[in-house]
């Protein structure tokens, strides 16, 4: 998935996501060349850990 890919399926506007990536906070993404691509499962793996971590507290 693209970053706009990834703001979009979270509903969130793409500067979101690249803040949460400068803070390290982001779901994990791999750099190909001067972009970066997420993993489909690596997105739904850092929503559940998300959910994980408000039901938790």
């Amino acid at each position: 998935m693209t970053s706009v890919e990834v703001a979009e399926h979270l509903r969130v506007p793409l500067e979101t996501l690249y803040a949460w990536r400068a803070r390290g906070t982001a779901p994990r993404g791999v750099r190909v060349g001067r972009h970066t691509h997420y993993r489909p499962e690596d997105v739904e793996a850092w929503i559940e850990a998300r959910a994980d971590a408000e039901a938790a507290a």
